[in-house]
């Protein structure tokens, strides 16, 4: 008899957000809840050394770049129930967290929209390097008409025109981090008057574009990992389109496996389109766990958070996520039949995943207490076997290889599933006992392969690599026949005498 085939591994990371509540608007007033220090590196620095004695592959940061004002025009329910508002850099923590573990990765969410990529290069070539190799950067193009007036504009970038600006975006940070230093620029020391590193080997990138101009050279050595780990989240069809060129691991919502297959066979599709292996992408599915001894306890947990949940915070998170105000429908109404078409598809399209919901008034009331805890997507409530036994069947169904967990509290939504859940998962096979790598790069933690710390040959940045031995800039150009953003020669006639060109 053939032997079953072995389950997959799934990858687990923890989902949060530098802010007092993120989707659980009022939480930070539960029992036990610790919220309130968002702001002391303490607290990140023990959930980032519990989440690693637990063998999560990573914490994901999310972040956003301004407020909630969109529900009654105000910002003031977002500030009053902390949906997401104040909320901390979270790049500058994570140093700490890392010189406090050794192997965890942390996945950093990063603009593409309002700030250059040379300076954003810089950033995370710093991290990557106090890290050692241990960043991914969530490449996000930003969705708050809030954040585009704060950061100088009149009103947003138009939605697909951000994803052309991401596209060159990332080219110029390929390369900076892949094509600006030689592998072997930096040299061995050396004796007395012995350089740090060889200036043949350090080139201008020279990019011109559309959107950008940036000559270079990338101002930092390169890092353990050159580029950071790519992870990605868009879900439109530019979105689709952009992950499935730049992502190495995508974060996906989404209400029911089955919906979420249809996305995770979209992107697997355009990456292979694209020219690289679809299966090797890392499909990640956001999900709230309430989890505890018996279905009844869970429920019972549940109930008792939403009991803290502010229904005035739930809607401020509905109208960051959508743009559309629920104040302007009576208290009553059902949204699904009134006169906004985009919000009637919204909701009707949400509602139908929720069993029971012909039978709701899906009312400002009934949206308010969907997002109340965990916001939208999918929430699995229930004992650790009921638990285990959907996330499997999500891996399954979904055909994703792993799961952002979401949090109610902070830190004791963690806590129960790495004291209930984790055990469980591992015992059926589901979950590794350790990490593949100790002290690996996150590359190589979330892909399992040891010495894995660079892109992939088929990755569209690697094509920027400038290999060890490797003449100046002339094998880049004419194997990849670059156009605009071909490296150009910045070496004076001395330099050009040396075959370094």
């Amino acid at each position: 008899m053939a032997n079953p085939p072995a389950k997959k591994k799934l990858v687990l990371n923890a989902f949060v957000h530098q802010t007092p509540a993120h989707l659980n608007p009022g939480l930070f007033n539960y029992p036990g809840d610790q919220g309130r220090k968002y702001k002391d590196i303490k607290h990140w620095v023990n959930l980032a050394k519990k989440l690693e004695a637990a063998k999560f592959h990573c914490i994901f940061f999310a972040d956003v770049l301004a407020g909630y004002d969109v529900y009654k025009g105000s910002l003031d329910p977002a500030v009053e129930a902390a949906a997401q508002f104040p909320s901390n850099d979270p790049l500058l923590s994570i140093s700490a967290m890392a010189a406090a573990t050794e192997s965890i990765g942390f996945g950093v969410t990063s603009s593409t929209t309002y700030e250059q990529p040379y300076m954003l290069a810089r950033r995370f070539s710093t991290l990557d390097h106090l890290t050692n190799g241990r960043v991914a950067w969530n490449v996000v193009t930003s969705y708050l008409e809030s954040a585009a007036k704060n950061l100088g504009l009149e009103t947003q970038v138009e939605h697909d025109e951000r994803y052309r600006i991401a596209d060159e975006y990332l080219d110029v940070t390929y390369k900076l981090w892949e094509g600006s230093w030689r592998d072997d620029a930096v040299l061995l020391p050396g004796g007395p008057g012995s350089p740090y590193a060889d200036p043949t080997r350090v080139r201008k990138i020279n990019h011109k574009g559309k959107y950008f101009n940036v000559p270079g050279p990338h101002i930092t050595e390169p890092s353990p990992q050159r580029t950071p780990f790519i992870f990605q989240a868009g879900t439109s069809k530019a979105g689709k389109a952009f992950a499935a060129k730049h992502a190495e691991a995508i974060f996906l919502g989404g209400h029911t496996p089955e919906l979420v297959r249809k996305s995770v066979d979209d992107i697997r599709k355009q990456a292979t389109e694209q020219g690289r292996d679809g299966r090797s992408l890392k499909l990640i599915a956001a999900v709230l766990v309430i989890v505890a001894e018996t279905v009844e306890a869970a429920q019972a947990k549940f109930q008792e958070l939403v009991k803290y949940g502010n229904r005035e915070g739930a809607l401020a998170l509905f109208g960051g996520f959508s743009g559309y105000d629920l104040n302007k429908y009576d208290d009553e109404q059902d949204v699904r039949f009134g006169d906004e078409p985009a919000v009637q598809t919204l909701v009707n399209n949400w509602a139908s995943t929720v069993p029971g919901s012909e039978n709701l008034k899906w009312n400002k009331k009934t949206i308010a207490d969907y997002l109340i805890v965990g916001g939208m997507g999918v929430k699995i409530i229930g004992s650790v076997k009921t638990v285990a036994d959907e996330l499997e069947r999500w891996a399954e169904v979904a055909d994703v290889d792993g799961f952002n967990f979401k949090f109610a509290t902070m830190p004791g939504t963690f806590d129960d599933i790495v004291e209930l859940l984790v055990p469980e998962l591992r015992k059926r096979g589901s979950f590794w006992d350790d990490y593949e790598v100790k002290g690996g790069t996150i590359r190589e933690t979330l892909t399992g392969i040891p010495g894995n710390s660079r892109l992939s040959a088929d990755h569209p940045g690697a094509k920027y690599t400038w290999k060890a031995g490797e003449e100046h800039f002339i094998h880049v150009k004419e194997k990849h026949s670059l156009s605009s953003a071909t490296f150009e020669d910045d070496r004076d006639s001395k330099r050009q005498r040396t075959n370094h060109v």
